[in-house]
This record gives structure tokens, C-alpha cells and sequence, in this order.
């Protein structure tokens, strides 16, 4: 109940349903007081215009994204599993029957990549779905068709199926890995997903190294038309706002540790190597 609750007040943080709220709200008071109704009204304008500039929208990601930049597979660390986020990729619902991929299809790729690299010697595909969902809806078997079609053996791969959230992802992983006695993971997710899921895997005691794909923000030149509103520069500026917004959750229940934070957290900061119980390929 208090995710879906947490899904459900999350709205009121994304420009277009706080832009269409305050234009809605604008237009009813205005019948009864002019300025004030007016004033939510363009205030409400005002959010929906900012949000939706490709020139704001790639700040507000870009600063995200350059936590963690991309590197060259060749130069990350060996690590005893790669831990891969869902959201990439969608179960297939009639008529479909192959898994549906998205923009963040990245992170199967990227893991898969790691594999083959000789990186990591398993794979780990983490994601559920919500509560309120179908179970045939749940993200990592979907990811495991993927990681197959993709040269990854199934025997490498290990599924965790059943968490709802970033924190969820970790902790479930966390319980997963010491079963097995691991603990140093290659975490792969969206550049722009990073700063958060991160700092949870390493506040759940995981010893993560971060690599990151599916980077949105490029160099580029930017021109007059890039302070126009535009559809795709709205849907980035609502995903990395969710991301801000998210972190502070997190941080508030206690889903963060700080540099102040537990032994634990602060021990998987540190870079990790392969143990002698799980060699790399």
C-alpha cells in the first residue's frame, strides 16, 4: 500500500501533471478571484514550458549522468557478478511474444557485453514488478530471454524477480549474493538512474563499482529552438527530477547512508576484486 501511495504522490512532482494542476486550479479560482487564478495559471504555464526545454532538460540530466560517465569495458575492474537493473526491457502481453525493449534496453546489452569481456563471470538480473501488477509481468525473466539471445549461458545467469523498487533491488540482491558468499558486483543501470541506485547498493552493504550505459546527454551545440517546449525534452527533465526527487526519499528513510553512514556502506565504497571462490572466465 505505501508504494503504491508513494507512486501515486510522486505525480505531483512531475512538470506536466503539476503544470496541468496549477493551469486547472488557475482557471476555477480565477472565476472568483482574477489575479490569484490567474497567477497559477501562468505559473502553471511556466512549469510546463521550463520543463519541456531541451536546453533545461539536458542540464537537469546531464548533471546526473556526470556522476558516473561511461567507461571503456576494457577499463573497469573484474567483479564476481554483474548486477543488472530492470527497466530496460517488458514481458511479452499478447499479441507480443517476444520481450519488449525500451530506451534503457541498454543495460541488458551492457551486461551482456560485460560477460563476454570477461569482466564477470555471472549475471545477475534484478526486477520485479508492482504489487498491483500481473506476476507474468516481472521484469527479470524477460531480462534472461534477452541475456540468452545475447550469447549469456543460462547457467550464469541468477534472477532476482522480486523486488518492486531501487531499494528493493538491493536488498533482495544483497540477500541473494550472500547466499553465495559474493559480494563485488559490476552495477549496470542508466547513467541517469546511477547517483541513486548506487549509493542504496552500497548502503545495503554491496561492494558496487559503478557501469553505467544508455546516456542520454551528448555534446552538442545549442540554438534559440533549444528554450521551445518539446515532448522528448519534458518526458528527460520528468525522469531526472523523479531521480532528485527519489534520492531525497531515499535518503530520508534511511535507504541512504552518508559519509557518515554505517561500517558496512562505507566498506563497499572501496574498490573490489574477484574472490578466490569466483573466477572470472
Amino acid at each position: 500500500m505505501s508504494l503504491f501511495v508513494t507512486k501515486l504522490l510522486s505525480l505531483f512532482v512531475h512538470p506536466l501533471s503539476l503544470g496541468m494542476m496549477l493551469v486547472g486550479t488557475g482557471i476555477v479560482v480565477g472565476n472568483w478571484w482574477r489575479r490569484s487564478g490567474m497567477a497559477l495559471l501562468v505559473g502553471g504555464v511556466l512549469v510546463l514550458w521550463v520543463a519541456s526545454a531541451p536546453l533545461v532538460s539536458d542540464w537537469l540530466r546531464g548533471r546526473l549522468e556526470g556522476q558516473h560517465p561511461p567507461t571503456r569495458v576494457d577499463s573497469l575492474p573484474s567483479a564476481e557478478a554483474a548486477v543488472v537493473l530492470g527497466g530496460g526491457v517488458s514481458p511479452p502481453r499478447p499479441p507480443r511474444i517476444h520481450p519488449d525493449l525500451n530506451d534503457a534496453a541498454d543495460r541488458v546489452w551492457h551486461a551482456a557485453r560485460l560477460y563476454h569481456a570477461g569482466k564477470v563471470p555471472l549475471v545477475i538480473a534484478s526486477g520485479g514488478t508492482q504489487p498491483w501488477k500481473r506476476p507474468d509481468a516481472r521484469e527479470a525473466p524477460a531480462t534472461n530471454v534477452l541475456l540468452q539471445d545475447w550469447g549469456v549461458p543460462g547457467d550464469v545467469i541468477l534472477l532476482e524477480s522480486k523486488s518492486a523498487n531501487t531499494y528493493e533491488n538491493a536488498t533482495r540482491t544483497a540477500e541473494l549474493l550472500d547466499r553465495r558468499g559474493l559480494n563485488c558486483v559490476l552495477l549496470v543501470t542508466s547513467a541517469l538512474h546511477m547517483p541513486r541506485a548506487l549509493a542504496v547498493f552500497r548502503s545495503a552493504g554491496i561492494k558496487a563499482m559503478p557501469a553505467p550505459t544508455d546516456v542520454q546527454v551528448g555534446d552538442r551545440n545549442y540554438t534559440v529552438l533549444d528554450v521551445l517546449p518539446d515532448a522528448g525534452a519534458l518526458a528527460g527533465s520528468t525522469a531526472a527530477i523523479r531521480e532528485y526527487v527519489g534520492y531525497l526519499v531515499y535518503d530520508w528513510r534511511g535507504w541512504i547512508d552518508g559519509p557518515a553512514g554505517s561500517p558496512n556502506a562505507r566498506d563497499a565504497t572501496a574498490r573490489c576484486s574477484p574472490s578466490a571462490s569466483a573466477p572470472v572466465r
